[in-house]
């Protein structure tokens, strides 16, 4: 069985994701990025950040919500229940991008083979959900963009791919 799960998750200095429900900013070249990536892909995400889409789903992509709601359907997305069910039906040999919420990325942490993330350079004070620590002994660095600042709300960022270290067990 050879899935490829990605992380895909933009941070604060503290690995600040979000605030009251909402992500902390929006950075147009990320959701570009974003777009490029997980276009043509999977991906996984949690109810309430499904809701949070404008169109409730993302076109070109393979939607599915991870949900404990037995009854929960969606147009135009698959509906799982557990992190076992997601990974029975995603493709072999084909990325699949987890991009959010919190509890989402943590169950499917483990999992991750690549983190694709965006660095922000600055501390979000008001947020109140954060993405797990990415510790050096796990994952290691394999790409890094140049820094690059935001036209629209002026901040610095840059992107950083994360892969894990093959265990040595």
């Amino acid at each position: 069985m050879n899935k490829q799960i990605s992380i895909i998750v933009a941070i604060d200095k503290q690995n600040a994701i979000g605030n009251k429900g909402d992500q902390l900013c929006y950075i147009s070249e990320d959701l570009k990025r974003f777009r490029i990536l997980t276009t043509g892909h999977t991906i996984v995400m949690g109810h309430k950040t499904q809701q949070a889409l404008p169109k409730g789903f993302l076109p070109n992509r393979r939607n599915i919500v991870l949900s404990h709601d037995p009854h929960l359907t969606i147009e135009n997305v698959e509906v799982m229940h557990s992190v076992e069910e997601v990974m029975n039906t995603i493709p072999n040999n084909d990325i699949t991008y987890v991009i959010g919420g919190a509890k989402v990325y943590s169950l499917f942490f483990d999992y991750a083979d690549t983190l694709e993330v965006t660095e922000i350079d600055y501390t979000f004070d008001e947020a109140d959900t954060h993405f797990p620590a990415i510790s050096k002994e796990t994952w290691q660095i394999t790409d890094v963009s140049d820094i690059r600042t935001d036209e629209k709300c002026g901040l610095k960022y840059r992107y950083v791919t994360y892969k894990r270290i093959p265990s040595t067990i």
